[in-house]
Order: structure tokens, then sequence, then C-alpha cells
């Protein structure tokens, strides 16, 4: 008997991806605040925080969910972005336990380790989430994490897989980490090889079927082999790197954000300069997956589609 699975976030870039490969073999449902014109699945007008979300689920007997839905960009409302993002989480969690739902598979991220000097060269999924209270959005993964690990606790008929991704890369993505990566020159922060590792959409959304095939629990890093330092990234785009000392990054950041010119505060520079390095070793050794892409081989992937469409 096929799964019956609700996707939160299915009308997002990962939800539409993952809602089209799973439709085939499932009985799939999903929720978003807008449905686009050409659903790859049934798709419900639905904010996650609604508290009809447990009624929902016994209706349609669903056994498993993957919760995709989050803010990606600050909207300037850390309250609001908060309530979506962690109470949202919250509600789903409460509808999974009241419907009696099997499995909860949630996209968390690699940012919920927070940018910080201190890292690990490369992190493993003990490794502490520390978040950054400047970063709204690294902010709410740690705290989603942490709710996660409570219900954990006290829910243990609900299994969790939990898969962390690092900069998630394919054909058509476009959003502010590869907006870095358009311009005539790269930014680094003097003194840092600001060093990223990348996933590949269709490694993500593999992993994530994956899970429910199999029922999976853990917590996972989401990365292909290896990482891309800004130079090594600079080469194969055929860009110069601006090195720029990070006093300088805060100070223009300081008067853009007092001007209203930004959002991004003088602290946000560490985004730029410690860069969480996600280790997969995890994923291949315990949940039995290896990314098809490699970090290098997911950006080469993307930077050959973006050019063709002239974004880079």
């Amino acid at each position: 008997m096929p799964e019956r699975v609700l996707i939160t976030g299915a009308a997002g870039y990962i939800g539409r991806q993952l809602a089209a490969r799973l439709a085939a073999d499932h009985d799939v449902v999903g929720l978003d605040i807008r449905v686009p014109a050409d659903p790859p699945c049934p798709i419900l007008e639905c904010d996650i925080r609604d508290p009809q979300l447990a009624d929902l689920c016994r209706q349609r007997n669903i056994t498993q969910v993957v919760h995709l839905a989050a803010v990606l960009e600050d909207s300037g409302d850390r309250a609001r972005d908060y309530d979506i993002d962690v109470n949202g989480t919250r509600n789903v969690l409460d509808a999974c336990v009241a419907a009696g739902v099997r499995q909860l598979i949630v996209t968390s991220s690699g940012a919920a380790y927070g940018y910080h000097a201190d890292n690990p060269a490369w992190l493993d999924e003990k490794d502490a989430l520390r978040g950054n209270p400047e970063f709204a959005y690294a902010d709410h993964k740690r705290a989603i994490e942490e709710l996660l690990a409570e219900y954990r606790a006290a829910h243990p008929e609900l299994a969790q897989l939990i898969l962390r991704p690092g900069t998630v890369l394919g054909a058509h993505t476009d959003n502010q980490i590869t907006r870095l990566f358009a311009g005539r020159r790269l930014l680094a922060i003097a003194g840092s090889d600001s060093p990223f590792v990348f996933i590949w959409d269709e490694d993500l959304v593999a992993a994530i079927v994956r899970g429910i095939a199999t029922g999976a629990h853990g917590i996972y890093n989401m990365a292909g082999d290896g990482a891309l330092t800004i130079d090594e990234i600079a080469a194969r785009l055929g860009k110069p790197v601006l090195r720029v000392p990070a006093s300088v990054v805060m100070a223009g950041l300081w008067l853009g954000h007092r001007l209203g010119l930004t959002h991004h505060r003088p602290a946000q520079v560490d985004f730029l300069r410690y860069r969480p390095v996600l280790s997969n070793q995890r994923l291949k050794q315990e949940f039995g997956f290896t990314p098809v892409k490699t970090s290098a081989q997911a950006f080469d992937y993307f930077v050959e589609h973006a050019r063709r469409r002239g974004q880079l």
C-alpha cells in the first residue's frame, strides 16, 4: 500500500521537485500559503500555523510528513518570521502526534551550527548547534532543532529524520546565496577562505525519498564530498576576488542599516567569514546515502545552467 505523505512548503523549490518525484508511487498532498497554477500534486492553501492541521492529517490518514516550509530570507519582521518557523513547526509536531503520524522528515540547515570562528574545520552531527542571534535563519533553525529534540524525548513513537543541508544548488537555483556569485567580482573577508559545501538539489530530494521508503530516523548533514574556497569558486567563474577587511564591511553594513538600505547588520559579516563546513561521513556510513555530485560538481552544474539563463 502506498504511503500517504503530506509535504509542507509543497509549492517551494524543493517541495515541487519532491512532490513530482513521490506522486507516481505515493498518495501525496501538499500544503502551502500559495497554490501554483500547475501543481505537481494536490496542494491545499494552508498556513502551517493553522490549528486545523491535525484534523487534516487525520482525515487524510497521513502516515508521513515532510516539513519543508520555512522563511528563507529575512522579511525584516523578526517576530513574524519566528512565529512561522518555530511556532509553525510546533504546530506541525503537535498535528503529527495528535494524528498518529509515523514519521516526520524535517529539512533543517547547516546554518543551525552557526557562523563561528571556533567551529571545527568539518562539522559533525554531534557538534553543538549554536546558531547566531544576529541571523534570523540560523537562530530559528537552532530553535527548531531544540524543539524537535524535546518532542523526540516526549513522543518517541514519532520517528524523526532531520537533514541538515549545506548550500543547495541545482539547475534553477536563484536565491540570496547564488546572488553572491553573480557580480563582476566575488567579495571575501580578508584572512578567511570562506569555504562552501554544496548539495545538489536532486541529491537532497533523493535522500528524502530514501527516508520515506525506509522509515529512517536520525540526524544527518547533507553535503557533497569536499568543499570549495572562495578562490576556487572565483576560478570556476573566471572572476576576481575582492578581499576587504572585516572592519570595512562592518562599517558599510552599519551605515547601510542606519540609512535603511539593508536589513543586514555589522555582526552579520560572519556569514561570509565563518561558514559552517559539513562532514557527510554519517550520511554515507549510517544513513547509507552517498550524494551523486560532490560539492564541486554541484557548483559546476549550477554554473552551467545559470550561464545558459544569463544569470552569471
